[in-house]
């Protein structure tokens, strides 16, 4: 059967209006090469490509190859009513001609073998032509309300919307993780991690997110002590100099005084890559970047002496770092690095720092994408008192907490065979879902999310202790490592804890995993296409993760034309999944089942 330019042309646009990919598996795509170069020849080559480029799999080599093999090869054995076939089932449907008017058809085709090639502008527009606008399609996932230690609560009461309260929670978090440093661990892997995370929280210009700048006051609690201690060990250094200086020729014999370390807690993140290295070193590996602008950093890692992204990496997993200065020939390392980031910026600013997805920068990252402003807000509206002195006063509540802390030891999480299990069923099934909806563009993500996850527990689980008094407050979570000396227990003088999550925290933290992974799926869309798929993929895993275990193809329909999404691309993602096996199809027509962790 054959079928005209102009009806194909029509079959093409709703195809690249839906979305759909309409050969799926190896099998489809060589059905429709076959079909094209049957009936179109040469001119066929544009079609297939307009055609197969919506697939993630695609690539324009290997489909000119696989077209030029149709058109050497082609028995005219696969015609175009193959390709309206194709359309059909992944849910679009464009009329086919009649029989008469394909008669006719064929004859003005007898007579201008070049019809094709004067219709190609119909095809000649941009492959992928980016959405509008960075909000996704739907709504993105925000956290369930839950009782957090008091002062998480306290900083996440200030944010007007869902998504600050959002923020603020895991800005929060963050902060106070870094602050905990190497005081605190998890086994995770056969490696003992502190909480330290690297948090980026992406959004348009003025939607909200500066209200993170206000949790930087926790940080500073620990920056000022250390700074203050600084200047008063430089002011020692000043006056031995000094006196050096003033005794003449005896000096000589006398040993220079050395100056003090430049120790800091908070890192500026303007800074070179031995800086970098060299304020953590000074700090015995302990940091915290905390910029609003991201920026900042990516200006610095791409300057003439910066560089320092692989730095970011190797902290995150608590990896040696080292420097060697040919000038004076100085060579320091440090065993194990504990540098904690937070950041901020739009959208823009998202590619320059992380180039690509597989840049082991975007899968250590803690991504929360928030949506744009779209009404006026009072700015008067709130307390009286101004945000930056309720968390001056916070930070002053977080004082004395942290000086507990870092006077009792370390602190190990210790999870329960329950809760371990139900921490692998989790990541089990995020593991399947990623695999089905993103390939292998965010197995990466999954993976250190689990670590973070483990992190993100130990914190929560510190704060709670340190709320009710600390280890030796008689706290039912917290006990003595077993390898303690009996004597250090009749005396008190305990070094290493053991230090449980209860259930109702856990539950509250294995909350957040499901949602941070649909934000990083939305971000990682703003990378550069050729390194990652088109951001309807994630709209896609978003789409059926709202839908019930049991739908019926009117939920889905109901639910495509809540969010603004054409029908047609929603039973085309249907397809899609019913071929993956993901999607079960009942007896009872129109009735599916999720499988898979889907």
């Amino acid at each position: 059967m054959t079928t005209d330019p102009f009806q194909l042309a029509s079959l093409v646009d709703a195809v690249k209006q839906s979305g759909a990919d309409i050969a799926p598996t190896y099998n489809e795509y060589l059905q429709l090469a076959f079909a094209l170069a049957s009936d179109c020849g040469e001119s066929g080559r544009s079609v297939f490509h307009e055609l197969c480029c919506l697939s993630p799999k695609y690539r324009q080599a290997d489909a000119d190859r696989l077209f030029d093999a149709a058109l050497r090869n082609g028995r005219g054995e696969v015609h175009l009513g193959t390709v309206f076939h194709l359309a059909r089932q992944a849910g679009v449907t464009v009329d086919e001609p009649s029989t008469a008017e394909t008669d006719n058809l064929q004859n003005l085709r007898n007579l201008h073998p070049t019809r094709f090639l004067t219709h190609a502008h119909a095809y000649n527009k941009v492959y992928d032509e980016p959405v509008t606008g960075t909000d996704p399609a739907l709504t993105l996932p925000v956290f369930a309300e839950h009782r957090w230690p008091e002062l998480v609560a306290e900083s996440c009461r200030h944010g007007s919307t869902p998504a600050q309260r959002d923020v603020l929670l895991l800005t929060t978090l963050t902060t106070l993780g870094a602050c905990m440093g190497k005081q605190v661990r998890c086994l995770y892997g056969g490696k003992r991690h502190s909480p330290c995370l690297q948090l980026f929280v992406v959004a348009p210009p003025a939607s909200g997110k500066g209200v993170m700048s206000f949790v930087r006051k926790f940080a500073e609690v620990l920056h000022l002590d250390i700074r203050r201690e600084v200047d008063k060990a430089m002011e020692a250094y000043q006056k031995e100099k000094q006196a050096l200086e003033s005794m003449g020729k005896a000096r000589a014999n006398t040993k220079p005084p050395q100056p003090p370390k430049n120790r800091m807690f908070i890192i500026p993140g303007n800074n070179t890559g031995t800086g970098i290295l060299q304020n953590l070193m000074d700090s015995g590996g302990e940091g915290l970047i905390f910029e609003t602008e991201a920026d900042t950093i990516s200006t610095a890692i791409g300057g003439d002496y910066g560089h320092w992204s692989d730095t970011l990496r190797k902290a995150f997993d608590h990896d040696p770092l080292a420097y060697n200065r040919r000038t004076d020939r100085e060579y320091r390392e440090i065993q194990r690095s504990y540098l904690s980031v937070v950041l901020s910026g739009t959208p823009a600013q998202v590619a320059p720092l992380i180039p690509s997805a597989e840049n082991g920068l975007f899968s250590r990252q803690l991504f929360y994408y928030m949506p744009g402003i779209n009404e006026w807000r009072d700015p008067f509206e709130g307390d009286e008192s101004g945000t930056e002195e309720v968390f001056g006063a916070l930070a002053d509540k977080w004082r004395p907490q942290l000086e507990l802390l870092r006077r009792n030891g370390i602190y190990d999480l210790m999870l329960t065979p329950r809760q371990k299990a139900e921490f692998n069923q989790c990541f089990t099934r995020l593991f399947s879902l990623s695999t089905c909806c993103e390939g292998n563009e965010m197995t990466g993500s999954v993976a250190r999310l689990g670590i973070i996850a483990c992190r993100l527990l130990s914190v929560v689980a510190v704060l709670r202790m340190l709320e009710a008094g600390g280890p030796h407050s008689g706290y039912p979570d917290i006990c003595p490592a077993p390898d303690v000396a009996d004597d250090n227990l009749k005396d008190g003088i305990i070094t290493r804890w053991e230090v449980g999550i209860g259930p109702d925290d856990f539950e509250a933290v294995m909350g957040l995993i499901e949602p941070l992974y649909r934000h990083a799926t939305h971000v990682l869309s703003f990378l550069p296409a050729v390194s990652v798929k088109r951001r309807p993929n994630a709209d896609q895993s978003l789409f059926f993760s709202q839908l019930p275990e049991t739908f019926t193809r009117k939920q889905l329909l109901q639910l495509a034309e809540k969010n603004g999404i054409n029908t047609a691309r929603a039973d085309s993602w249907l397809y899609r999944l019913i071929q993956a096996k993901l999607v079960t199809p009942q007896a009872q027509r129109g009735v599916y089942i999720k499988q898979g962790g889907l």
